[in-house]
């Protein structure tokens, strides 16, 4: 008895080693649950090994039945994992029908030690955790690989270290020779834990290899990236200087496009002016050659008056004359004056300040706006008033830019105007006739000075107001404008320190206001 204690002791102390072992392993790889029940079943193995020492050093009937009942539960738990173990390691799915099986086989070592059953119940129970084993050994078989193969052999050997060990006990009815009974003992108890050491390594070899596989993988597939982000980063600066140069020619051809439609612009109102300067010059010419023709038939009648020797009567008629060339030299001086305003409005802006009468040039654009618009539209017909604070005086402008600005308003004016009274006409009789009028207001605020040009004409719809100074932009019928024409003079009355903004009620009108400093 004290040779089996003494082995069993021996077995007790590899057991507790390899369950410290094994606990170890699974805190640190917590992921492999397969360590989890490998330390359970060492963990009970040795508390199995324990427990028999204990009963079998011990007189005492009490607790020799005590541990040896705990014996036999730590056999049944260890039994319970070693099969757990076994679909772990082989990767089998646990179905109900398994899990029972696993639950019958640990309540075997109980149930034969109480019903005091003889060594053919434990031969039964060795036979049907073989078979349990086997099975799942064969039903994996075309799928075992690398570390699963190290299981197999500690499964073999201990089912032959314990037929062995049974068949002495059945041959030598519990008087085994000693220490071949304790050999096979030992081979019982620890084959299989030796098998699951080198699992476990053969494991570990796996994940590390496993690990400088998806590691050179990972390098690989970096270096890969990396080339693949460097040709990407290649085709993407191909590309922005591709679309560099596109847009480098996109912005030249639009620079000169809008230099085009900005001439375009100043073209169209010169030739608007033009035409009210031909009309304004008109009238001084028709003085002048009517001046000119009676002051022939003058001169005629004065030498007639002359040949009868009447001087007083051809000194009356040289008083005609001279009062018709007085006339004649008035409208030639105001044709005069009109001509060198048209070139001075022709000729490109100096940016050159100068001292001008406000009035006079808001006065004189509207006339010519008025007349260059009748002359392009004979049934055109429209009223404008003005109403000038003589308190202004001169300010200091560039009066070709200032005109342009003022020309252009006025033409939006008699503009919107002349759509209303073309949409209204046929609506509206005659004692509620609309009549279309554009009304020029000058007014000294302080430093400041104030011009507003106000028509009755439809308005603007609130929801372009904000965008009337922007280029391009136009309320107009394609065809007639260019959109130019408030963003230049957006731009020409802020270079003058100025501002210039709209108020404008749809259906109603609209009137613009430039605010200029004195």
């Amino acid at each position: 008895m004290n040779e089996m204690v003494y082995y069993i002791s021996l077995y007790a102390s590899v057991s507790m080693v390899l369950s410290l072992l094994f606990w170890f392993l699974y805190f640190q790889n917590r992921s492999e649950k397969v360590l989890l029940f490998i330390a359970l079943e060492m963990s009970f193995l040795l508390l199995q090994l324990i427990c028999t020492v204990i009963y079998s050093t011990t007189e005492d009937i009490f607790t020799n039945g005590f541990f040896h009942t705990f014996s036999d539960i730590f056999w049944g738990l260890e039994t319970a994992a070693h099969i757990l173990i076994l679909t772990l390691v082989f990767r089998k799915k646990r179905t109900l029908f398994f899990s029972s099986v696993i639950v019958a086989l640990s309540f075997f070592p109980i149930t034969g030690d109480f019903l005091h059953l003889t060594t053919y119940y434990w031969l039964s129970f060795q036979l049907l955790l073989l078979i349990v084993s086997t099975y799942l050994i064969i039903s994996s078989w075309k799928s075992l690989n690398g570390a699963q193969w190290a299981v197999v052999p500690g499964i073999v050997i201990t089912f032959v270290f314990s037929a062995f060990f049974q068949y002495q006990s059945l041959m030598h009815y519990g008087a085994w020779p000693f220490p071949y009974c304790f050999v096979l003992l030992g081979g019982v108890f620890l084959s299989f834990p030796l098998s699951l050491m080198i699992y476990v390594a053969m494991r570990f070899k796996e994940i590390l290899k496993d690990v400088e596989r998806n590691a050179l993988e990972v390098v690989q597939l970096l270096e890969e990236k990396k080339e693949q982000a460097i040709k990407q980063q290649q085709i993407l600066e191909e590309e922005v200087a591709r679309q560099t140069i596109e847009l480098r020619t996109s912005f030249e051809n639009l620079k000169s496009t809008q230099s085009q439609l900005i001439q375009s612009e100043k073209m169209a109102s010169l030739g608007e002016l033009t035409a009210g300067i031909a009309h304004e010059i008109q009238n001084p010419l028709n003085f002048v050659n009517n001046f000119s023709e009676v002051s022939n038939e003058l001169v005629d009648e004065m030498n007639d008056e002359l040949d009868k020797g009447d001087i007083a009567e051809a000194k009356t008629i040289a008083t005609d004359i001279k009062q018709n060339l007085e006339k004649i030299n008035h409208h030639g001086k105001r044709a005069d004056a009109i001509v060198k305003g048209m070139l001075q409005h022709s000729q490109a802006s100096t940016g050159k300040k100068e001292p001008t009468n406000i009035n006079a040039l808001a006065d004189e654009y509207l006339r010519l706006a008025y007349h260059g618009l009748r002359a392009k539209d004979k049934e055109f017909n429209a009223d404008f008033k003005t109403e000038f604070d003589e308190s202004i005086g001169k300010i200091n402008i560039v009066p070709q830019d200032i005109g342009r600005v003022l020309l252009n308003l006025y033409n939006n004016a008699f503009y919107a105007v002349n759509e209303r009274q073309k949409a209204e006409s046929s609506k509206l009789n005659a004692e509620n006739r609309h009549v279309p009028t554009v009304t020029v207001v000058t007014k000294k605020l302080n430093a400041n000075i104030e011009i507003r040009v106000a028509d009755n004409g439809n308005g603007i719809p609130q929801k372009v107001v904000d965008k009337i100074f922007q280029p391009f932009f136009t309320t107009k019928p394609t065809g007639q404008g260019t959109g130019l024409g408030l963003s230049l003079s957006y731009d020409i009355i802020k270079a003058h320190g100025g501002e210039i903004k709209v108020e404008t009620k749809e259906g109603e009108g609209s009137e613009f206001i430039i605010i200029l400093s004195l």
